[in-house]
């Protein structure tokens, strides 16, 4: 029999102790457990970021892995712990939205509020639940404790949401979406999906689509990062089946000054606009000088 699996999703970093300590605490009440870092490097607080890096990346674990997920401003508060059964996973975290996007469209076979005290570390720190709570209550769970000694039922209307950002029309064939992520490399991944660009195309080719985004201006759809060449800005379909903005072998963000929320506008062209521009090479393609390298995921 295969030992079970408990992922972590934190925004703790790796300076401090606080993602080692509760692998401790989850090998002491679990031993054979194995645990897996899926990020500890969540920007502070970022509840958004939380939910979509544990939604990209629970699919590809075993069924039955234990998915612990620590963004968690409300600590000390009186906001609830919960625990689900959802898509043949286990899912614990805060009730603060975090597991929402994975919970709301998700046959949910169980959703408990964790207050059975007989699974917490003694005391209960009010600053680190990461530890004295959520990492025991894991250890619990891949040991096969059922939800239903954790605590009482809850429904999934009762539990808090979190308002996702979705793109939206802009014009006739135009759409507006925002970055919602950077990753480490400095590509910019944003809310726009496949579909969302499907169905603003009405037909067109995904070439006549000119990527809108500062003062940068793309044109078309690359399929790998080197595509475009490099120092050359592109638009791209990232692994998350996310519309990215990225600069071959450099960081997007630097170079555009984006951040997380900034807008990115998409506007397919029609064939006699494409025409009339097609001598003016796409703004950010051209300049070489002061590239950092960067290397391909």
């Amino acid at each position: 029999m295969s030992p079970p699996v408990i992922t972590l999703t934190t925004d703790f970093g790796l300076t401090d102790e606080f993602a080692g300590v509760m692998k401790g605490v989850i090998l002491s009440r679990c031993p054979e457990a194995q645990v897996v870092d899926i990020s500890h490097l969540i920007d502070p607080q970022d509840i958004l970021q939380a939910a979509e890096t544990l939604d990209a990346a629970y699919p590809y674990f075993p069924k039955g892995s234990v998915h612990m997920v620590v963004v968690d401003p409300g600590v000390g508060s009186d906001r609830r712990i919960l625990a689900a059964a959802a898509r043949g996973h286990l899912f614990l975290g805060p009730d603060n939205g975090v597991l929402w996007p994975i919970l709301r469209d998700a046959p949910v076979d169980a959703l408990v509020s964790v207050t059975e005290t007989a699974f917490f570390l003694t005391p209960v720190s009010a600053t680190f639940h990461g530890r004295d709570i959520f990492a025991p209550v894991a250890a619990s769970l891949a040991g096969g404790t059922p939800l239903a000694a954790l605590g009482a039922p809850v429904s999934l209307e009762d539990i808090q949401r979190m308002e996702i950002p979705v793109p939206l029309p802009d014009g006739r064939h135009g759409l507006t979406g925002r970055v919602t992520a950077v990753d480490r490399f400095g590509n910019l991944i944003t809310n726009i999906r496949r579909e969302d660009l499907d169905k603003t195309a009405v037909g067109r080719s995904w070439q006549q689509l000119r990527v809108e985004i500062k003062k940068c201006r793309i044109r078309g759809i690359s399929d790998a990062y080197m595509r475009a060449g490099k120092a050359a800005f592109l638009a791209l379909m990232g692994s998350r089946n996310r519309l990215e903005v990225a600069l071959c072998c450099g960081n997007a963000a630097e170079r555009l000054g984006v951040r997380k929320g900034d807008p990115v506008r998409l506007v397919f062209e029609d064939s006699s606009a494409r025409r009339r521009s097609s001598k003016t090479p796409p703004e950010g393609g051209s300049d070489r000088k002061g590239i950092p390298r960067q290397k391909s995921r």
